[in-house]
């Protein structure tokens, strides 16, 4: 018996956006690898990247996730 049930369809209203195809698929289409999702709407996929930027820049502008010292490097 299998660990992990392969998954072929998606359940009616998950969105992902395909990192592959650069589209928004309804169900789980492509590998979890290359699909950003579940969204609860076809909207929230489509904005998937924009949202993705977003939150790079709030983590990489986060002090609390930086221990370098400002300017430098971690070894100096």
């Amino acid at each position: 018996m299998p660990l992990f049930k392969k998954r072929t369809a998606g359940k009616p209203g998950e969105w992902y956006y395909c990192l592959q195809h650069k589209r928004v698929e309804e169900g789980p289409d492509c590998p979890a690898k290359d699909r950003f999702g579940p969204y609860a709407s076809r909207a929230e996929a489509e904005h998937a990247m924009e949202t993705a930027r977003e939150r790079n820049l709030e983590w990489e502008n986060d002090p609390k996730w930086h221990d370098a010292p400002a300017g430098g490097r971690e070894d100096d």
